[in-house]
């Protein structure tokens, strides 16, 4: 027998996408209804099997779910989380962002009865494609979901939050929104910069000369700009004291090379393979 009867996701993108498969190939929801703005969207994301249903009309799709998840771009998500006063009191409600300070203040200081039952989340899992016919039903399988919950969260809703995401195969980490915004500067949004700031100042003419090194290192600039731009706007403060620390590393960097202290290079190229190396992938 499904877990869920019904679950509603917000924005049926490459997560919400790759969500939705996941609960259709474990057989988890009787019904997952995909609610968007653009019909265009939903089709697609009908055509893959990420759905059962999509509409474009937001209170009717989340009204009956059991479980709603607002997968939409990050300056979305609160007004999205607090238009859901439809839904049973019983129901949870989430969501996918990259950012959560922010998200989750808005949310916790909103006048919405939808506040204790909210749980922040997000997934350390995605693609620099965007869209659900890149969707993938094992895109969790494995990966962290962080979850955050503010002193207003109701502690079944985070219990059962874990349970969802535990469901698709993933491993949840709980945290403050604060804490998780700091991490996830260094880990995820200065890496990001970083690629950026790389693929932008090869020259044109010298891309003919790239190979794996230089493809990997910025295959994550290949994002959508919109998207990464809301991210940084919402985490600007931990992403800039971070980027303080990156550039300060690279200038350590640049003395020694200018100094030829190679003992220097070999020293930081020694700790960050050990730091790369003691991720096992």
């Amino acid at each position: 027998m499904p877990a869920y009867r019904t679950v509603a996701i917000v924005g049926v993108g490459l997560i919400g996408g790759s969500i939705g498969l996941g609960l259709r190939q474990r057989k988890l929801a009787e019904k997952v209804i995909g609610v968007g703005r653009r019909q265009a969207s939903l089709d697609k994301a009908l055509a893959c099997g990420a759905i059962h249903l999509g509409t474009t009309d937001f209170e009717s799709g989340v009204a009956d779910a059991d479980v709603v998840i607002v997968a939409t771009p990050v300056n979305s998500v609160a007004d999205d989380v607090c238009r859901a006063t439809v839904v049973a009191e019983s129901a949870l409600v989430t969501d996918v962002g990259s950012t959560k300070g922010e998200i989750c203040s808005a949310i916790e200081s909103s006048a919405t009865a939808v506040s204790e039952r909210f749980v922040g989340s997000h997934p350390l899992a995605g693609d620099h494609r965007s869209g659900p016919e890149h969707a993938r039903a094992d895109l969790l399988d494995g990966k962290t979901v962080v979850v955050t919950p503010t002193t207003k969260t109701l502690d079944n809703a985070v219990s059962r939050v874990t349970e969802f995401w535990q469901s698709l195969g993933a491993q949840v980490q709980c945290m403050p929104p604060e804490q998780h915004d700091r991490a996830l500067a260094a880990t995820s949004h200065l890496p990001h910069l970083l690629a950026s700031a790389l693929a932008a100042q090869t020259p044109a003419e010298w891309l003919p000369l790239t190979a794996t090194g230089w493809a990997d290192t910025t295959r994550v600039a290949a994002g959508d700009p919109q998207l990464w731009t809301e991210i940084f706007t919402q985490n600007k403060q931990a992403v800039s004291e971070t980027l303080v620390g990156l550039i300060d590393q690279l200038t350590e960097l640049k003395v020694g090379l200018d100094e030829e202290n190679w003992s220097q290079i070999h020293e930081t190229l020694q700790n960050a393979k050990r730091i790369r190396d003691a991720l096992g992938n």
